[in-house]
């Protein structure tokens, strides 16, 4: 039986393929209705085909146990062949024009006034638009409405745009301190803004902060009760306190600001009079009817109890909520949906046996990918649900953290052949028993995260010991460092989490390729680790740090018969564990592993006596394929070979083509590398203070990807360069510089680049510099001198002083510049001379930061301490810092120029102490440089 749905059914059609319905609801109501009148149909296969087009669905689209299949007689939903049948749970927005309103122009920024746009929702018939919720991620918090133009979701306007702000110091000294991790429990402190925006917030209503407040793996979306820029001070809603506190160092950024919607793709909903201001990404005149859409329905695709239902090739987007959510039942299929732009899960599957999700894509979604929930932990019977073959990537917009790529729940389910990939935190959790992971590619995640792993123990006291009996087999796991390179692991089996087996991985570029927190019965076996800076870590922290944990790992023994069947045969070392010593790493295994450039020992010295490690590689050529470009399939002549290695299918590992999936997407895989270097001197004849920032970018991929953006700074300005463009083919790789205004504050430079369509953004802190620095020589005595001295080799002293002509000079700037003088002398083959004075309250060692176009000495009371006759640029780190001695009491300091024909322009000159370390110079060194005049 076939029933057909199209965009332009109506009431009046009858399902067939020249009368079709208009919707899904409509299609299923009458299928139910034909099984009613005749009985026999449920013994036939029932197909509802949907034409393609966008169905902007009014109401969730449920089906139930009324609505099941069997076996031998499946129902089956699927988008007719060849066409894209869209399912959205968004409006379409209309009557969009300028922002003209002088009072809401005056709030925006001069350069965003006339590239905003506006509509108002409630002329839409909108008037939900969620709530603004103080939440952490693993407690939900829910964005409500959201904003998606041309299929991408836009950004709620935020500061900064790209990066964080700091906490710089907490205000209520309370003594709180979480191993041995100083803070506070009062969200009262003083932030870090070189621009201080907060003092342009003020009428902004209902400002929000996120931030990872105290630890770099729990985040919290806080409102912002108090502000006092003048005093750099923040107070936050005490009703929602972070449950870890507050210390400084630690990040946020502020968003829900009309005033800070400054750049393209930003959005802001005025909640009191449902005005939306968006400023598009496009550059187009004007936004079109149906190009923008907002998220109003929640859950729209809803399977509850239904048997042998499938859902096949249609995409779900533009949701409030899970995508697709799947309740009881059994033997439900998600197979080759796409599912996009929701604010909570792709798909979610809850009790039930048997479901599958299999070839779908899912992105952009708010929390996670998919969650397979099923199974009883009390009998271990399984729950056989499976994802297979999906591609999930770009998750975590609004929960970044604990709101995972694939989520195992209960006993007994399977992740195999999923591509997860730039997701911010865990690609694949699991907590329970008896589940399996196998032939995932997984890379680039755990990117707004530290101490987290890529497949990770996950969920409500994950760290049981009755959670046995997991699979972690032929994974391939790579490219990814943790926020900021600050480090991740690959498999991380968190406090004291045992009984895994995970064999048959490849590791490529994770920082730690496999930690072991305590736990016991685990094995590491035939695995390969290749540029991993750690492979393998095992500690006791069970009889350490976290031994105050162990008393309730003892009682959680009990909320399961591990002593009775079928537990105490599956589990035989569970049984007994209480009278073995439970809180030692006991019977872990290391064997037969290939360590190729990874330092893989960090055993703890207490947990070594446990493990047992043998027929290791550890050292030499292990003879791979082609290491550099991720083929790690051993040649016939490896010597791993002979120490017992098995084959590892390589080959069948990630996205496969099969009855879900009709091809694979080449992988896209750009590594980059930002650097940023300490601030250098003075940038040519501009006010301003650079840091050279470099961005390298590699294709690790397997297509031509087109990326263009630009260099700039979270919080301040681009002196120079930044902007660039490039079509990279796999392999290669390519790189930029730019210099960037730091002016004697903290900044992190930014990367932002647009990558086949897709905004990515990379961060780096600039170091700061010593605070023992003076100010620069703006006031200085100058004279000319004719002829000219070369390049100022042959001048070990400098000329009678009664011969020179000194006059002070003052500039704005901290570019001393004396072209003007050198072109009024004539010949342009002169000698420019600079002198200032400087008072040591003591004696003290000091480097001159010394900038200069042309052949320069440098004097120090009278005698020549530094020579360079061929110049440099001052913005460039390799600027000259002669260092010397000086005694208590006054100096004289003269820089000598050749002005080269002309070419010399003149100096930047400071002095910074190398005796002193930052901290410990209150500030700028007080270091008075005068002239005598």
């Amino acid at each position: 039986m076939e029933l057909h749905v199209a965009v332009g059914g109506g009431a009046g059609g009858d399902g067939s393929e020249s009368r079709p319905f208009g919707s899904l609801a409509q299609a299923r109501d009458a299928l139910r209705a034909l099984r009613r009148r005749t009985p026999e149909l449920r013994s036939e296969r029932a197909v509802v085909l949907v034409r393609g087009g966008v169905y902007a669905l009014q109401e969730q689209f449920v089906l139930t146990e009324e609505d099941s299949g069997t076996e031998g007689a499946p129902v089956e939903y699927r988008a007719a062949s060849g066409e894209k049948a869209r399912l959205s749970g968004g409006m379409a927005l209309r009557g969009w024009r300028k922002v003209t309103d002088e009072r809401i122009l005056a709030r925006l920024e001069p350069h965003a006034r006339g590239r905003v746009w506006q509509t108002d929702l409630l002329a839409h018939g909108i008037r939900n638009f969620g709530k603004i919720e103080s939440a952490e991620s693993w407690a939900h918090s829910d964005p409500g409405l959201e904003l998606f133009f041309l299929g991408r979701p836009m950004i709620p306007a935020r500061y900064p745009n790209h990066g964080y702000m700091h906490i710089e110091e907490v205000l209520v000294k309370d003594g709180h301190s979480i191993h041995g991790v100083s803070g506070s429990r009062v969200g009262k402190f003083r932030y870090r803004d070189p621009l201080n925006r907060p003092a342009r917030w003020t009428e902004e209503t209902e400002i929000m902060l996120h931030g990872y407040w105290f630890w770099d793996w729990a985040d919290q979306r806080i409102r912002l009760a108090g502000c006092n820029p003048s005093r750099r001070e923040m107070s936050l809603d005490d009703s929602h306190p972070h449950s870890y506190g507050y210390r400084p160092g630690q990040w946020f950024y502020a968003y829900n600001l009309l005033c800070e919607l400054d750049t393209p793709g930003e959005w802001y909903l005025d909640r009191a009079s449902g005005i939306l201001y968006f400023w598009p990404p496009s550059e187009d005149s004007s936004i079109g009817d149906g190009q923008a859409e907002v998220s109003v329905l929640r859950d729209p695709i809803v399977l509850r109890g239904a048997e042998y239902v499938t859902i096949r090739d249609l995409a779900v987007e533009n949701a409030r909520g899970t995508g697709i959510r799947v309740e009881a039942g059994s033997h439900v299929r998600i197979e080759g949906c796409a599912v996009r732009n929701v604010g909570g899960y792709g798909v979610w599957v809850e009790g039930g046996k048997a479901h599958t999700v299999a070839g779908c894509e899912i992105c952009d979604a708010g929390d996670g990918g998919i969650v397979l929930r099923g199974g009883d932990r009390a009998t271990l019977a399984p729950g056989r649900h499976a994802a297979v073959n999906n591609h999930v990537h770009h998750t975590g917009r609004w929960n970044p953290l604990y709101k995972v790529g694939i989520q195992l729940t209960g006993v007994g389910n399977r992740a195999a052949h999923n591509r997860v990939h730039d997701v911010p935190h865990v690609a694949i959790g699991f907590t329970g028993n008896d589940h399996v992971i196998e032939c995932n590619e997984i890379y680039r995640a755990v990117t707004q995260a530290n101490d987290a792993g890529m497949i990770y123990t996950t969920g409500a006291h994950p760290e049981e010991w009755t959670m046995r009996g997991h699979v972690i087999r032929h994974n391939f796991l790579h490219h990814s460092s943790g926020f900021r390179g600050r480090g991740c692991e690959g498999v991380y089996l968190d406090d004291m989490f045992s009984s895994a087996e995970i064999v048959g991985n490849a590791f490529w570029h994770v920082p730690r390729a496999i930690l072991i927190g305590g736990g016991r019965d685990n094995v590491i076996a035939n695995n390969i680790f290749a540029d991993c800076r750690k492979a393998v870590h095992i500690d006791a922290r069970g009889v350490g740090w976290a031994a105050s944990t162990v008393p309730e790992l003892v009682r959680l023994l009990d909320t399961v018969p591990y002593r009775e069947e079928p537990w105490a045969s599956r589990y035989p070392q569970l049984a007994g564990i209480l009278d073995d010593e439970p809180a030692l790493p006991k019977g872990n295994v290391v064997v037969r592993n290939i360590f190729c450039d990874a330092d893989w020992d960090e055993i703890e010295d207490i947990a070594r006596p446990h493990v047992r490690i043998a027929g290791n590689f550890e050292a030499g050529d292990p003879g791979f394929a082609d290491r550099a470009r991720g083929d790690f399939r051993l040649k016939p002549d490896s010597p791993a070979w002979r120490m017992g290695f098995e084959r590892i299918p390589l080959e069948r590992i990630g996205l496969v083509v099969d009855e879900t999936r009709a091809a694979v997407p080449p992988r896209q895989l750009i590594e980059a590398g930002l650097h940023a270097e300490r601030p250098g001197l003075m940038y040519r004849n501009k006010c301003v203070r650079p840091a050279l920032v470099r961005i390298r970018l590699q294709n690790l991929g397997e297509t031509l990807v087109r990326i263009s953006g630009r260099i700039c700074a979270c919080n301040g300005d681009v002196v120079e360069g930044g902007g660039f463009a490039f079509e990279l083919s796999p392999g290669r790789e390519c790189g930029r510089s730019a210099a960037i205004s730091v002016n004697s504050v903290p900044v992190e430079a930014c990367v932002v680049a647009d990558v086949d369509g897709r905004t990515e953004c990379w961060t780096a802190a600039i170091p700061v510099e010593p605070a023992a620095v003076t100010g620069w020589c703006r006031r200085m005595e100058v004279a000319v001198l004719e002829p000219g001295l070369g390049k100022l080799e042959g001048v070990s002293r400098l000329p009678d002083g009664k011969a020179i002509e000194w006059k002070t000079r003052e500039w704005t700037g901290e570019f001393c510049n004396i072209h003007d003088v050198l072109e009024k002398t004539g010949s342009g083959d002169a000698v420019a001379l600079f002198r200032a004075h400087v008072a040591c309250p003591e004696r003290m060692k000091v480097a001159a930061l010394l900038g200069y176009d042309g052949p320069v000495r440098f004097f120090v009371d009278g005698k020549s301490v530094f020579h360079d006759p061929d110049g440099t640029n001052p913005a460039l780190p390799d600027s000259a810092r002669p260092e010397f001695g000086l005694s208590e009491g006054a100096h004289e300091l003269v820089v000598m120029l050749g002005a080269g024909m002309g070419r010399a322009w003149g100096v930047f000159l400071r002095l910074q102490r190398t005796d002193l370390e930052p901290e410990q110079a209150a500030g700028p060194c007080v270091l008075p440089v005068w002239v005598r005049n």
